[in-house]
């Protein structure tokens, strides 16, 4: 056991890189878990069609279905839709999906927490959509259209609250830092 920025923790955890943020653990167990849930019920369906003859219409049907909606979420690529390479999924690939993934790798957030608060927030749109949900699976199509809300003070809506109050008080712009002494 360890001491390492303020808190304890184990030699387990600083090797797993896990010490960084103590209270999101829990958070990230949570959403790793979903992911894996998810995922094994796909597998289930597909291992379950690929029991099936190939001419069978179910198979036809159900499996044709499950490759299509993989690859409109962009899990899966159009040039391998077959059920075989449904198996070979990782949990990653829907963690890549994710809006506030998203939203990180576009650069409109510092972090991957700070795109969860912007979100949360209802900073985020996807297409006109304001979007608070950061489980919400951006397809392929609407990825290039995640933007600021243009009624969001990050875009070109009204200031914020504190800006206003700064602004009501002193007249000014408002920085933090031109207070009088």
């Amino acid at each position: 056991v360890t001491a390492v920025d303020g808190f304890v923790a184990s030699e387990r955890s600083l090797r797993s890189g896990s010490h960084a943020e103590p209270g999101k653990q829990w958070y990230q167990r949570r959403v790793r878990g979903r992911v894996k849930y998810t995922l094994a019920k796909i597998r289930k369906a597909a291992r379950e069609l690929l029991t099936l003859e190939d001419k069978d219409p179910r198979r036809l049907f159900e499996g044709n279905a499950i490759l299509r909606r993989l690859v409109r979420i962009g899990v899966l690529d159009e040039n391998r839709m077959k059920l075989d390479y449904v198996l070979g999924l990782k949990p990653e690939d829907f963690l890549e999906r994710r809006l506030q993934t998203q939203v990180f790798k576009l650069g409109l957030a510092k972090s991957i927490h700070h795109a969860r608060v912007l979100i949360r927030q209802k900073h985020i749109r996807v297409r006109k959509q304001v979007v608070n949900i950061p489980s919400f699976l951006v397809r392929l199509d609407a990825q290039k259209h995640i933007d600021i809300a243009i009624n969001s003070p990050y875009g070109s809506g009204r200031e914020g609250r504190v800006k206003r109050k700064r602004m009501r008080a002193g007249g000014k712009g408002g920085d933090a830092d031109e207070d009088e002494d």
